[in-house]
C-alpha cells in the first residue's frame, strides 16, 4: 500500500458544502456512470435553482423526470427532502455521530443504502477510518494491488482493513484513484513497480 501511494501521490477530495444537495447527487448517481449522472445532476439543478429539500420539492415531477430522472430516483429524493424538512435527516447533527449511527439514520430513508451512506461518510463527512466492503471497485482494486498474496480464497479488504485502521478512507481512496488512472487494468502492480524503478 505504501508503494501504491507514492506512486500515485496526492490525491485532493473535493469539499462537499451541503449534505441534501450531496445526498441527491449520489441518489442520482446511482448505477449510471460518471458522465450520465453529472449531465442529470446540473439538468436538475437549473430546474432546482439550486438542489436543497424545499427546491427539489417545489417542482413538478413531469420536470424532473423529463431531465432525466427515473421514478425511484425521484422518489427517493423527495423522501430524502420530506424526511429531511422533518428533521430525520439533520446534517448539522450528523458530526457528532458515531459511523454507524449516521449509517443506521440514512439507511432507514427509502433508497438510501449502505454504500451510499458510507459515501456520505467519506465525502461529505470526512471520516477517516471508512471502507466499503460492498464496493465492487475497492474489491477489484484491493485483488489487484495482493494479487501475489496467498489469499486461501478470503478478500483482500477483509483480511487487510484491520491493517489500515484508522486509515481506512485514505486506503480507499487511492484504491479508486489506481482505477481512475488506469493501473488496475494495466497488470500485477508488483512487476510494474519493478519494471519502472530498474
Amino acid at each position: 500500500m505504501n508503494e501504491l501511494i507514492n506512486r500515485i501521490g496526492h490525491i485532493r477530495v473535493p469539499v462537499q458544502p451541503d449534505g441534501f444537495t450531496y445526498l441527491a447527487r449520489t441518489l442520482i448517481g446511482q448505477q449510471l456512470s460518471v458522465k450520465a449522472a453529472g449531465t442529470i445532476f446540473q439538468r436538475i439543478e437549473r430546474l432546482c435553482g439550486g438542489i436543497t429539500p424545499d427546491s427539489f420539492l417545489s417542482v413538478a415531477e413531469e420536470s424532473l423526470r423529463s431531465a432525466g430522472l427515473s421514478k425511484n430516483k425521484l422518489g427517493y429524493i423527495r423522501n430524502a427532502a420530506e424526511q429531511t424538512k422533518e428533521g430525520v435527516l439533520n446534517f448539522q447533527a450528523f458530526a457528532d455521530m458515531e459511523d454507524e449511527e449516521v449509517v443506521r439514520l440514512l439507511t432507514s430513508v427509502k433508497g438510501i443504502g449502505r454504500w451510499t451512506a458510507e459515501m456520505f461518510l467519506i465525502f461529505y463527512l470526512g471520516r477517516q477510518d471508512v471502507i466499503s466492503f460492498g464496493d465492487r471497485g475497492l474489491n477489484r482494486a484491493a485483488e489487484w494491488l495482493y494479487a501475489t498474496e496467498n489469499s486461501s480464497g478470503s478478500s483482500p479488504l477483509l483480511r487487510k482493513h484491520l491493517d489500515w485502521k484508522p486509515y481506512n478512507t485514505l486506503v480507499s481512496l487511492y484504491l479508486w484513484e489506481a482505477i481512475n488512472v488506469g493501473l488496475v487494468q494495466a497488470g500485477p502492480f508488483i512487476i510494474q513497480f519493478e519494471e519502472n524503478n530498474a
